[in-house]
């Protein structure tokens, strides 16, 4: 079977290898730089500062795609003349427009890391996370011109690691990414014995989320210790989380939680409340009666490093409320 492959990062080698291993053939390759860098730029980084994706397409020998997007002139007709069989599609931020999708002679098909219909969208390894999730998954589908909506072809459930130390956003990427390898060689050689039959999504069931915004980002200390766990984990390591103070946002790279054993306690005072002040560091009341040890919080800002120990000094005291 001819292949072209169109993604970035992690989900575009994985899927690469994955097809390559099922003794498929790669024909062609795209990958998102060319969308997002003007070529004259990205003729400069590719010699000087080439990206990951660039050197695993070369250590690969793989022809790589031309274009300035995947609905361009240009990509359209690099398509004709690779002929594939499938286009698959692993990490994306353009919506594919209805030619392009039916120009290969099987179809064009997506890797969408949740299992569809639910938590469809940019960012369902954050999204899991943060509602509390015990399992997700991957979904590769047949794409039509509606966002993560054709026909299912092949789902594989992964396991959401709870507890303070359980999966972060980036090792759940890392799960989905290498199961869709071992995956794709699967629903591949399963294409070639033709017994692939594909499922409709069940819209009643279909749930969308957005773009992370900048509320997702701030800590809400109603809610309970697990719950603020789950934000900070969720957005680790792409986006640090936020303490509403005043009128300043402190930065929270690293947070731990404790049994209360002070005198203050959530049924009589307000979470959000700070408890201690030492050495840089916060402890916060929780939603759930808990303590939120806050390591070295800075102040949000370019110039933040060099506002930091003055504000932390002489603005934050105990018995504040961060809200």
């Amino acid at each position: 079977m001819r292949v072209v492959v169109v993604g970035y990062d992690q989900m575009f080698s994985n899927l690469i290898l994955g097809t390559l291993e099922s003794q498929n053939r790669v024909v062609g390759v795209f990958r998102h730089e060319r969308v997002t860098i003007h070529p004259f730029f990205l003729f400069f980084k590719d010699i000087f500062a080439p990206g990951k994706d660039l050197s695993f397409i070369n250590s690969l020998k793989l022809t790589e795609i031309k274009a300035r997007s995947v609905n361009s002139k240009e990509f359209y007709h690099a398509i004709l003349r690779l002929s594939p069989d499938v286009i698959l599609v692993g990490s994306w931020s353009e919506k594919f427009k209805k030619p392009i999708i039916e120009l290969p002679k099987i179809g064009t098909i997506n890797c969408h890391p949740s299992l569809l219909p639910k938590y469809r969208g940019p960012n369902p390894y954050m999204r899991v996370i943060m509602n509390g999730e015990k399992e997700t998954g991957i979904t590769f589908h047949l794409m039509d011109e509606k966002l993560d909506n054709g026909p299912i072809l092949m789902q594989k459930k992964i396991a959401i690691a709870q507890g303070m130390n359980g999966d972060t956003g980036g090792s759940l990427k890392n799960k989905c990414c290498i199961t869709a390898r071992s995956a794709i060689a699967e629903l591949l050689t399963m294409m070639n014995n033709e017994l692939v039959i594909p499922t409709n999504q069940n819209q009643k069931e279909a749930t969308y989320y957005s773009q992370i915004s900048e509320k997702d980002i701030l800590i809400d200390f109603n809610k309970t210790s697990s719950q603020i766990n789950a934000l900070t984990r969720a957005m680790n390591p792409w986006q640090p989380v936020y303490i509403p103070h005043k009128n300043t946002f402190l930065k929270a790279e690293k947070i731990k939680f404790f049994e209360n054993k002070t005198k203050f306690h959530a049924d009589k005072y307000k979470p959000g409340l700070i408890l201690k002040k030492s050495k840089g560091n916060l402890w916060i009341l929780t939603g759930d009666d808990k303590i939120a040890k806050v390591y070295r919080p800075g102040v949000f800002g370019k110039l933040g490093f060099l506002k930091t120990p003055i504000y932390m000094r002489y603005f934050v005291k105990a018995g504040d409320i961060c809200c």
